[in-house]
């Protein structure tokens, strides 16, 4: 008795904002908030306000809100490893099946080695960089050095 007063106090008061809302003429945000209003006086008439009461005082109905948490919990925490493993076991050997095809067939180790082409480096030594020539005023690389001013040009339409 006592939520369905609530109830309707609550959908009037609501009401009478959205016409004061209307007479500001906001007919838009007005209807939004009629249709607001509407909603407790709706659940009071489907009874939904009864079952939502003796769902709240009944032991048995938390503990089973319990267990879908429990159980949303699982389904979550599934997820984000699945996600971290990048996939599911099928999902993963698809992946390999694929990556095992996509290298050539008379490839060897070296050609597949990405540090393949490079010499091999004595140990304790680090590898020195190479000296760039030294390009002065007059020293004929005065085309190189608006080329990549050109790209940008061009990238552009200029």
């Amino acid at each position: 008795m006592f939520a369905e007063t609530v109830c309707s106090a609550v959908s009037a008061a609501g009401l009478g904002i959205a016409v004061v809302t209307a007479y500001r003429k906001r007919f838009l945000a007005a209807t939004r908030i009629a249709a607001y209003a509407l909603v407790p006086v709706a659940l009071v008439m489907t009874g939904a306000v009864k079952w939502l009461a003796h769902t709240a005082f009944s032991p048995t109905a938390w503990a089973g809100f319990g267990v879908l948490g429990v159980a949303w919990l699982l389904f979550a925490t599934t997820r984000s490893v699945e996600r971290r493993r990048g996939g599911t076991r099928k999902e993963r050997r698809e992946a390999r099946a694929a990556q095992r095809d996509t290298v050539a067939p008379g490839a060897s180790a070296p050609a597949l080695d990405p540090s393949a082409g490079r010499a091999p480096q004595p140990k304790g030594r680090t590898p020195q960089p190479q000296a760039k020539p030294a390009q002065g005023r007059s020293g004929g690389g005065g085309a190189d050095d608006f080329s990549d001013i050109e790209a940008i040009l061009k990238k552009h339409g200029i």
